[in-house]
């Protein structure tokens, strides 16, 4: 993962993801993860960590955001916001890795925690040779 310490994450999605961090659903864990993406378009769609009782039934925060993108009619995202409380800041896991290649493969990543530490990587850089049938 390339660290690129110079590099700051927009401050829209950086504020989205924040926001809803603060509605992950996290009773099990209480590890909350929020996301925010910008659609090809420009729309800007959020997603939060939302856990089930029967814990594989649970959908991680990129994943939400792809799914809210995806069912508004969007197909691709350029840029993503991952905030956790974590130090360093934590990564998207690798099923959330192979999601945001579907839709995103040279999309820019930037993981984000409170302290504002910033770790900036590719989606191709996170998962190199990623699973495609094209």
């Amino acid at each position: 993962m390339t660290a690129k310490p110079n590099e700051t994450p927009p401050e829209d999605l950086l504020q989205a993801a924040w926001a809803v961090w603060e509605n992950a659903y996290v009773p099990y864990s209480t590890y909350r993860v929020g996301a925010a993406l910008r659609s090809e378009s420009g729309t800007v769609y959020q997603g939060a960590n939302i856990e089930n009782a029967s814990y594989g039934l649970g959908r991680c925060a990129e994943q939400s955001a792809i799914q809210a993108m995806a069912s508004a009619g969007d197909r691709g995202f350029t840029e993503i916001v991952v905030v956790t409380d974590d130090t360093p800041p934590a990564s998207p896991c690798g099923a959330c890795r192979q999601v945001l290649h579907e839709f995103g493969p040279q999309a820019t990543v930037y993981m984000v925690n409170r302290e504002g530490v910033v770790r900036v990587a590719s989606v191709e850089e996170l998962l190199p040779l990623g699973f495609s049938l094209g």
